[in-house]
């Protein structure tokens, strides 16, 4: 059977948005094992609760609408502008955590990008500057092809994997649970990209004080499975 280049696009979203990707996602909980530890959660649906929040008032509000943006500066090659928007999607990141969440995830994938070929404006290493998640996300995406919407989706769905995998292992849930979890929140990725692609770039910009608080406690908790 031929590849062909939509074929091959699909494949590389399914590589980019993989929970085997070496970018660390897996280490970071985002303040949800401090919202479990301190009781805030106890079950599934208090789960999905706390992710349905989180796509349609944050990453719908801030990660999905920089993706967008991040991908027309890449496909103009402006790096002036890629610059300008990382700083900005830093900007966002509430707690000391979230910010460390999406910085080290972006230096990881700065390192694999450059070994897979992938040109891209960021430098690694001690004296490079912090870079988002979000910013190398959306170049990949843009170098293999693939278009917005359906970038949005594969950075939707990795999002949530990595938080339900969270999840399994805190609350915890067992496997058929999560998959139900899964399951549901399907609909809600659909609806946080409906909601990004009206979001101007004026309007970008989350506050959920709840979990700030919980990422900044996990921060000084006694005991932690996951990386603050």
């Amino acid at each position: 059977m031929d590849i062909t280049t939509t074929d091959a696009s699909l494949i590389r979203l399914l590589q980019l948005s993989s929970v085997s990707l070496p970018v660390g996602g897996y280490s970071f909980s985002q303040g949800m094992e401090y919202a479990i530890d301190t009781g805030w959660l106890r079950k599934k649906e208090q789960v999905y609760d706390w992710l349905e929040m989180q796509l349609l008032h944050s990453v719908a509000q801030v990660d999905l609408p920089l993706l967008k943006l991040f991908m027309e500066a890449a496909e103009k090659d402006d790096r002036e502008e890629l610059y300008r928007l990382n700083d900005l999607a830093l900007a966002c990141r509430e707690t000391k955590e979230l910010r460390l969440t999406d910085t080290a995830m972006g230096e990881a994938l700065v390192r694999l990008l450059n070994s897979l070929d992938v040109p891209q404006p960021f430098a690694h290493g001690p004296s490079a500057e912090d870079v988002s998640f979000v910013t190398l996300f959306a170049i990949a995406a843009v170098h293999w092809r693939i278009n917005t919407e359906t970038a949005m989706l594969g950075f939707s769905w990795a999002w949530v994997e990595n938080q339900v995998a969270a999840a399994t292992k805190l609350v915890p849930l067992g496997q058929t649970q999560s998959q139900i979890l899964l399951g549901e929140l399907q609909p809600v990725i659909s609806e946080a990209i409906s909601i990004a692609q009206t979001i101007e770039e004026d309007h970008i910009g989350a506050g959920l004080p709840a979990l700030a608080i919980a990422s900044a406690l996990h921060e000084q908790q006694y005991s932690r499975l996951f990386r603050s």
